[in-house]
Parts: C-alpha cells; sequence; structure tokens
C-alpha cells in the first residue's frame, strides 16, 4: 500500500487518438452513470446556443449522444441535429439510444479537429466537454470555423480549475492518498486545459471566431446520478480515469482508497445521493457574416 514511480505510459498524455481506443471504451463502459452526472450542464449549454428558429446544429465530440438527444428536444420544429465524435463505439451506442428513443437525429463518426463537416455547413455548433482533447488546437478551431455558417453561433462547455470542481477534486485527492498522481503538463490535452478560460478565449478568436465572451455555470452534479457514498465511489474509481492508476497499488490499496472515497462522499451525502459542486466556463461567440 505505499506509493510507487508512476509507469511512463501514464505519463503521456491524453489525446484525442485515446477516445477512438481505450479511453472511449472506458467511457463507454460507463456512460449512463457519466450521461447522469453531466446532465445538468446542458440547460446551460443550450441555452447559450439561442436557439430561436429552426437550425442544422452540430454537437462536437458527442460522446454517447446525451446532449445531443436534448438538443432536438430543445431546437424548434424543423431543426436538424447532429452528433459527431471520433470514437465509433459510442457513435454506435448513440445511434441505438437514438432509434429506441425515436429521435431522428444524425450520429457520425468523424475528426471533428480535422474532417470537413459532415452536414453543410451548421448554424450552430455546440459541445460538451469535447474541445479540450484536441491534439493541436489552433489546427482544430481553424476547421470548426469552416463548420459554422456565415452568421452562426457556438457554445463550448470546459471546465474550470480543479478547486472549483470537488466533484472531480475529491477523487483524484483520494486516490493520490495511496499513489503518485502526477500534475498534467499545462496546455495538454485533459479536462482543466482551459481552467484559465482567456487562453481559449485568445485560440478561438486567433482561430476566426467573433465576439468570443466566457461567462460561469455552479451546481451540484450528482455523482453518478444518484448514487450512495460507497455506491458512488466504486463508480467513480471505474469511470474517472484517474481510478486508472490504482493497477499500481495492490487490492489493500484499492480498499483504502475506495473507503476514503466513500468518507468523503459520505459528507456531501443527502438522501442516499451525493452531489458536489461543479463550475464550467460557457464560452460563445460567433462566425463574422
Amino acid at each position: 500500500m505505499t506509493k510507487e514511480q508512476p509507469m511512463g505510459s501514464e505519463n503521456k498524455p491524453t489525446s484525442s487518438i485515446d477516445w477512438a481506443a481505450e479511453r472511449g471504451k472506458k467511457w463507454l463502459a460507463q456512460l449512463g452513470g457519466m450521461e447522469a452526472t453531466l446532465a445538468p450542464v446542458d440547460a446551460p449549454l443550450i441555452q447559450a446556443l439561442r436557439l430561436d428558429a429552426p437550425y442544422r446544429i452540430a454537437d462536437v465530440a458527442c460522446g454517447g449522444g446525451g446532449t445531443t438527444l436534448e438538443l432536438f428536444r430543445r431546437a424548434p420544429s424543423g431543426s436538424v441535429v447532429q452528433g459527431i465524435d471520433i470514437a465509433e463505439p459510442l457513435i454506435e451506442s448513440a445511434r441505438a439510444r437514438a432509434q429506441r428513443e425515436g429521435c431522428p437525429v444524425l450520429f457520425t463518426q468523424a475528426d471533428v479537429a480535422a474532417s470537413p463537416p459532415p452536414g453543410a455547413p451548421y448554424e450552430r455548433l455546440a459541445s460538451r466537454f469535447g474541445v479540450m482533447f484536441f491534439e493541436d488546437p489552433p489546427a482544430a478551431f481553424r476547421n470548426l470555423v469552416r463548420w459554422l455558417a456565415p452568421g452562426g453561433r457556438f457554445a463550448f462547455a470546459v471546465w474550470s480549475s480543479p478547486a472549483d470542481n470537488p466533484w472531480m477534486s475529491t477523487v483524484r485527492d483520494a486516490v493520490a492518498e495511496v499513489v503518485d498522481v502526477p500534475t498534467p503538463a499545462p496546455d495538454t490535452p485533459g479536462p482543466f486545459r482551459y481552467a484559465q478560460v482567456d487562453m481559449l478565449r485568445v485560440l478561438l478568436a486567433q482561430a476566426g471566431f467573433a465576439g468570443v465572451e466566457a461567462r460561469e455555470w455552479r451546481g451540484g452534479l450528482a455523482i453518478g446520478g444518484g448514487l450512495s457514498a460507497s455506491e458512488a465511489a466504486s463508480f467513480a474509481l471505474a469511470a474517472f480515469s484517474v481510478g486508472d492508476r490504482l493497477v499500481e497499488t495492490d487490492e489493500a490499496g484499492r480498499k483504502a482508497v475506495h473507503q476514503s472515497l466513500t468518507d468523503r462522499f459520505s459528507r456531501h451525502e443527502s438522501d442516499g445521493v451525493v452531489r458536489l459542486g461543479a463550475c464550467v466556463h460557457l464560452v460563445t461567440g460567433t462566425r463574422a457574416e
């Protein structure tokens, strides 16, 4: 149960390639719980798009399609909604879900950082936590400008700092009691890449977007969608990438982390649900006419 030196492979930055392979499979395995956890962010993100007429809407890096389907439900009648992601298993899951729910939403496997728009240029672009993982952000954002029709609007959600997101940092802190958890290098792909949101604002403006603004959304997220402390700990260690580091310890170490995280979560459990704070930057702008 002692800390070990991090393995070399664990120090590689997260990339879009990971999402097409193991990272995407991990997300798919915990899709229901992750979608339920993140669902409260959908409403403010969609509100920021200003869907005041029927539009062609693309959900960039759509994952399992939860936000895409919510966009379809909230968009004015006559809108066309399409979800695009690099991970084929996630796209297949999203298609199956759309079919089950009877939603005529398109889902397409493509690399949003480099591919031409799978449909016609869109009048709205949305992304819930997808734009932090590009290998080459300037090139990716220049590409996305071409996806947006002149006069079109985008809304991207990115995480604020770990300190403002205890729903994630609490898990990291529990794991770090037993194994080393390196701090990611600045400006590498990862959830907190744009915690300092001015960096993203500059990148988007340099790429060709206009009127780039950012505002904060704060709220509580129910871990796993509504789980008790022990259940939430099991879910988080299976779903969050930091849980992968527990391969570096033994069974006793893993049990110790689970107990520590259960104790931490129990302080935030009410009526059988663990809920912790989150802070999101909602970044919006347009493509000039």
